[in-house]
C-alpha cells in the first residue's frame, strides 16, 4: 500500500476518532463548560502540534526534493550504475529525486570509517534500485543506517575479533529501524557491478521482505495468487543450492528470507541470466518488484557486464 493511501487512510481515521470523541462531550457544554473545554484542549491541543510537526516536516522535505542533483553524483551513476544508465531522461529524473527524498529520511552514521558522498550515494542507491517500480514507497521500517569499515560480528556488532563474517544486517529488538553495511562490501556492489552479488541491495530486499512485520521470504508486495507458485519455487531452488546445481550464491539455501534477498541481488544484478536459467524465478521476481529488467537492459549493456 501506497505512503499515500497509508497517510490518507490515518487521517481519516484520526478524524473520525476526533468526532466521536468530541460527540461523546458534547453534552457536557452546557452543564459543565469548564470541564467540556478541558477535556477539549486536552485532544484538540496535541493534535494541534502534531499538525504543525508534520507541516514543518513536509516543508523541509519539499525544500530538499527542489535542491539541484549535484552533477558529481550524476557523473558517479552513470560510471557505476547499469541499473541507472538504462533509464529514460524522466526516470533518471525520478530516479534521482527517489535518492534525495531517501537521503533526507534516512541518517546514514559512520562507525569509526568516514561516510563521504560516495558512500552516501550508494546507500541511496541501494535503497531506490528495490522500490523503483513503487512510485510512493517510503522504507517505514528504517531510520538510520550505520556504515561499519569492515566485517563485523551477527551476534554482537562487533567490529574486532575473530568471527566477522557478516557483511550487511538489518536490526531486530534494540537495533530496530537500523541497517548496518559493511563500507568495503557496499561499494564493491557498484565498483563490481553485474556478479550478482550487491550488499546494499541485499540488505534492503530484507526491509521489502519485512514491510508487512515478517522476515520470511514472502514479500506481502507479491499479489496472492502467486504467493503457493512462489514457495514450491522457493523450495525447489533451495534444493538445488543445497547440491551445488544453481547459479544463486550458497548463502540463499540458509532460509527463506536469505533466498528472497539472495535472488533479488541476482535479479538486478544479471537479470539477463537469471531470466535464461531459471525463468520462473524471473519472472515472479518481476512481479514482486513491478519491473520489467529486460526492457531496460538492452543487448550491449549485457555483453558488456559478462565481459
Amino acid at each position: 500500500m501506497s505512503t499515500r493511501v497509508l497517510s490518507l487512510l490515518g487521517y481519516t481515521f484520526g478524524l473520525l476518532i476526533l468526532t466521536l470523541y468530541t460527540y461523546a462531550i458534547f453534552p457536557l457544554r452546557l452543564s459543565d463548560p469548564v470541564r467540556f473545554y478541558f477535556l477539549l484542549a486536552i485532544i484538540f491541543i496535541p493534535l494541534l502540534g502534531y499538525l504543525v510537526f508534520r507541516f514543518r516536516k513536509k516543508r523541509k522535505e519539499a525544500e530538499a526534493l527542489r535542491q539541484p542533483f549535484p552533477d558529481q553524483w550524476r557523473a558517479e551513476l552513470e560510471a557505476t550504475v547499469p541499473y541507472y544508465q538504462k533509464l529514460s531522461s524522466e526516470e533518471k529524473k525520478r530516479f534521482e529525486q527517489a535518492i534525495k527524498g531517501f537521503l533526507h529520511s534516512t541518517t546514514i552514521t559512520g562507525i569509526n570509517t568516514e561516510v563521504d558522498e560516495s558512500t552516501r550515494l550508494w546507500v541511496a542507491t541501494s535503497a531506490v534500485i528495490p522500490i523503483f517500480g513503487f512510485k510512493d514507497w517510503r522504507y517505514r521500517n528504517l531510520n538510520e543506517v550505520l556504515i561499519y569499515p569492515s566485517a563485523f560480528k551477527s551476534d554482537n556488532y562487533a567490529q574486532e575479533g575473530p568471527g566477522r563474517h557478516a557483511l550487511g544486517m538489518v536490526g531486530t529488538g534494540p537495533m530496530s529501524g537500523k541497517m548496518i553495511l559493511s563500507k568495503p562490501a557496499l561499494v564493491n556492489g557498484f565498483v563490481r557491478a553485474g556478479d550478482g552479488r550487491n550488499t546494499g541491495i541485499h540488505e534492503f530486499a530484507h526491509l521489502l521482505d519485512a514491510s508487512d512485520g515478517e522476515y520470511d521470504g514472502i514479500p506481502h508486495l507479491l499479489d496472492q495468487q502467486y504467493v503457493l507458485p512462489w514457495l514450491g519455487l522457493m523450495h525447489r531452488e533451495m534444493k538445488r543450492i543445497q547440491r551445488g546445481e544453481s547459479k544463486l550464491r550458497p548463502y540463499g539455501a540458509t532460509n527463506k528470507a536469505e533466498f528472497f534477498a539472495v535472488a533479488s541481488e541476482f535479479f538486478f544484478e544479471r537479470p539477463d541470466e537469471l531470466q535464461l536459467h531459471y525463468p520462473k524465478l524471473y519472472d515472479l521476481l518481476e512481479k514482486v518488484f513491478q519491473q520489467d529488467l529486460r526492457r531496460q537492459f538492452s543487448p550491449a549493456i549485457l555483453r558488456k557486464r559478462k565481459q
